[in-house]
């Protein structure tokens, strides 16, 4: 949105050149507080230099080429009103897009035939050095999985992380698969897995051919439990996959030092934890292999994509032979394994790696994201944050917080409401030995679990979110909490 609106005194230039950007045709005057001003088109701008304006004089509020009365519309408009008036002429104009807009003027959200009105709960962030990688690579030929954006990827995300040995994937899930896999994991070996998790987790574990032990969470970290892991542990057992979830780190040297003295592999799930860190280093290399994803939900993306960074060299090796079809690196079309196509093409690398180079800045933003959510949300007695404690830092990758006592009939009845507002907000993940395919791997009780995903919600994250809209949602969300409470 950043394209359409404009603060005065701003010079001709600028103006025509957000115009240029923003392929609509006008930009919206706003104070410093997002109240909206008034509109410039390109038409303002011809009709105000064919009266002697310069592109380089500044434009004030005194200057005649704004429309003081742009068109808008509230924003709790429905999406059908909307469209009634998107191409169409309003004071001689053709509306390509319209303000929208609080009681205050305060201006919330712009709507365009390609974008209405709702706030994601997640959006990439894709700019000029990734469309012009993207373009490089197009023109070089290399568009599936070999060229030079794949090595390129591996070395900067491994030189991101402080170490490892990275071998980029077509998935986060298929990340944690390859590394089950290239350390021996498969048929007749147990793998204890969370309960609270997306299901890429397991299903990972179960098409290597591994069963599922399913382990509640610990309530101060909701990550996997120590106490369920000792509890659950079998002579067949061969390794744990621990969650980052939401960007959480889990107790990383105390499982680590029970693996160890089990003779148990690490397999982390970072999908979620880029930027994430324990005992201030960077999640990612305390395990046998850590798995991350670059969907297009997660702080940097890749599209599709994700990598698996192992600590062992020879290992790394026999996963870049499986990643490709099980093929000898030295003899083609030798196949040394039954192997998998899991490879990241060089078009995903090449988005990969103009994302890496602002990391740091999308982790900023989302930190900033969290706080104005906070700092909305910490006078609500009912409301539960993520964990925070001093001994580890969230990655900052999804707004979750918990409602005490809402109930899942309720949290469904929010969301719903919320969606009708415009506000896409997402359920937390449900148990997973109550969902059909898993509930075999399930044992007893998992309270913690399901205390936590019925009353949990997670709210737009993305990368681009301003102070206002998170305001915004803020008021939203407290508004219909009241009365669904």
């Amino acid at each position: 949105m950043k394209n359409l609106l404009v603060s005065l005194p701003i010079t001709l230039k600028k103006i025509m050149s957000k115009i240029t950007k923003n392929k609509l045709g006008i930009v919206f005057v706003v104070d410093k507080n997002n109240k909206l001003l008034g509109s410039i088109s390109d038409g303002d701008i011809r009709r105000g230099m064919l009266k002697g304006l310069d592109i380089e004089d500044k434009v004030s509020a005194k200057s005649k080429i704004i429309e003081k009365s742009p068109f808008s519309l509230n924003f709790n408009t429905s999406v059908p009103e909307i469209w009634k008036y998107l191409d169409k002429e309003y004071k001689g104009r053709l509306i390509k897009c319209i303000p929208l807009v609080d009681k205050s003027k305060k201006l919330i959200d712009i709507s365009t035939p390609q974008r209405l009105r709702k706030f994601s709960v997640a959006q990439p962030s894709i700019g000029e050095h990734e469309l012009s990688n993207i373009i490089d690579c197009v023109s070089s030929g290399w568009i599936s999985s070999k060229g030079s954006y794949i090595g390129k990827f591996e070395s900067e995300f491994s030189n991101y992380l402080g170490g490892g040995n990275v071998v980029s994937v077509s998935s986060g899930t298929t990340a944690i698969q390859l590394g089950l896999s290239a350390l021996g994991i498969g048929e007749g070996d147990e793998v204890l897995v969370p309960n609270f998790t997306f299901a890429a987790t397991i299903n990972a574990i179960i098409h290597s051919k591994a069963t599922p032990i399913i382990v509640d969470i610990d309530k101060n970290t909701w990550t996997i439990s120590l106490q369920d892991i000792q509890r659950k542990i079998t002579k067949k057992t061969r390794a744990i996959v621990p969650v980052h979830i939401y960007g959480q780190p889990y107790h990383i040297d105390e499982i680590i030092n029970f693996s160890k003295k089990n003779n148990l592999y690490v397999i982390e799930d970072c999908a979620e934890a880029v930027g994430a860190k324990y005992k201030k280093r960077l999640v990612g290399l305390d395990g046998d292999c850590s798995c991350f994803s670059f969907f297009a939900n997660k702080t940097i993306t890749t599209g599709e994509g994700g990598a698996v960074v192992f600590k062992d060299k020879k290992v790394a090796s026999k996963a870049r032979i499986l990643r490709d079809h099980g093929m000898s690196q030295t003899v083609p079309y030798w196949h040394d394994y039954a192997g998998y196509n899991f490879r990241m093409t060089n078009m995903q690398a090449a988005i990969g790696l103009a994302q890496l180079k602002r990391v740091n800045i999308f982790i900023k933003r989302r930190k900033n994201i969290f706080n104005y959510y906070n700092n909305n949300l910490k006078k609500n007695k009912r409301i539960t944050f993520l964990p925070n404690n001093e001994w580890s830092e969230n990655s900052y990758w999804s707004y979750t917080i918990k409602i005490n006592n809402l109930g899942l009939q309720k949290r469904d009845k929010l969301l719903e409401q919320l969606k009708k507002r415009g506000i896409e907000c997402r359920p937390a993940f449900y148990p997973l030995n109550l969902m059909k395919p898993y509930k075999i791997f399930g044992h007893k009780k998992y309270e913690v679990t399901q205390e936590i995903s019925f009353n949990s919600i997670s709210l737009p994250t993305s990368n681009d979110l301003s102070k206002t809209e998170a305001d915004y949602i803020s008021s939203i969300f407290l508004e219909e909490l009241k009365k669904i409470s």
